[in-house]
């Protein structure tokens, strides 16, 4: 279970040992048979042969999506083709096999050309976001737009970073509604009412750049609106805090008051994480109130992601090993930059 998690987890106390171990499991960087278990609710909607429900709770007006099997189905590791990702492109090592190094122990520190690299990845992740984006509208497939994106980041001899990434088998991560994260694309045509967030992290240079947002279908409800403009503001916040010699562990407390105050609550089982030459590696950025120690120093490149749910925040993980939903059928949010700490304040990359 310890597994790529690094020697100074081992010398903290065991109650944020398992606690972390939850948390990277669900990033599939350690493994844990007993983070995440379907629920008899999800039987019970199988049962009637529905993909999503109808929601009319205190959540607002949505249709909740459920998986379409409970079979056990996590996608293997496959090597993407040369005809899906040309051979001049450069991958990351985990492309061939999809299994990703195992974590320094160390925060890596960005000398000024190693920052202009992560930049370069950073602005496709951007593009490809924007480009993304401008797809989500009723009728269309979350799998349509994996397939524009997916081109586009390949058009910016740029490789899409979630593509055989512990074996993910798509390029991006859709989101719909009560799926808290990594959502596979598929063929459900998003509906009007939906919202979606699409999470793209693109390797160019040796290194990766990691975005995400969270968007309108049509006539969304108020609710879902205010949801969406608070886990926003909860990300604009975190990042104006951000600064040399502030403490890592401020980012959670900002983003929980914020939430916290908005009656909404934030996800304890999925991190930000630091970013540079492998897509996940130290620091580990907590959303929730956390006493992580270690402060921001000029170089310092992570990720800050708050997901911000209406109901309960724990998570329930489908038998593709992948897609998570709110226990609750409670809609949640995500918003995400990668920054780099200046010795001027914070630079955000993907802005």
């Amino acid at each position: 279970m310890l597994t790529r998690i690094g020697l100074n987890l081992l010398q903290r106390p065991l109650n944020r040992q398992i606690r972390q171990v939850q948390q990277l499991a669900i990033r599939g960087l350690a493994t844990s048979s007993s983070v995440y278990q379907p629920r008899n609710n999800l039987r019970s909607a199988l049962r009637h042969g529905q993909q999503s429900l109808g929601d009319t709770s205190k959540f607002g007006q949505y249709r909740r999506i459920i998986p379409l099997s409970l079979v056990a189905a996590k996608p293997r590791p496959h090597e993407p083709s040369l005809s899906r990702v040309p051979a001049h492109i450069s991958r990351p090592a985990y492309a061939k096999m999809g299994t990703p190094p195992t974590w320094e122990t160390e925060i890596p520190i960005l000398d000024p050309g190693e920052a202009e690299c992560l930049r370069a990845a950073s602005e496709v992740a951007r593009d490809a976001l924007a480009l993304g984006g401008s797809m989500v509208r009723a009728g269309v497939t979350t799998e349509a737009i994996d397939d524009e994106v997916h081109k586009f980041i390949i058009s910016r001899d740029a490789y899409p970073s979630c593509l055989n990434y512990m074996g993910f088998p798509r390029s991006i991560c859709t989101s719909i509604n009560n799926v808290i994260a990594h959502g596979i694309p598929g063929q459900r045509p998003l509906e009007d009412g939906d919202f979606v967030n699409i999470d793209i992290t693109a390797f160019k240079q040796g290194f990766h750049g990691d975005t995400s947002a969270t968007f309108a279908v049509g006539q969304v409800d108020a609710q879902g609106l205010a949801l969406m403009d608070a886990t926003r503001e909860s990300l604009e916040l975190a990042i104006q805090a951000c600064g040399p010699g502030v403490l890592l562990a401020t980012i959670g407390e900002i983003i929980s008051v914020h939430a916290e105050a908005l009656g909404y609550s934030v996800s304890q089982e999925l991190t930000g994480h630091g970013i540079g030459r492998c897509f996940h590696q130290n620091p580990l950025i907590y959303h929730h109130y956390n006493e992580e120690p270690g402060e921001m120093v000029p170089g310092m490149a992570f990720t800050i992601e708050p997901i911000l749910c209406q109901g309960v925040a724990t998570g329930v993980q489908w038998p593709d090993g992948w897609t998570i939903t709110t226990t609750d059928g409670g809609r949640s949010a995500q918003f995400e930059h990668t920054v780099l700490i200046t010795d001027e304040g914070v630079e955000v990359l993907t802005a």
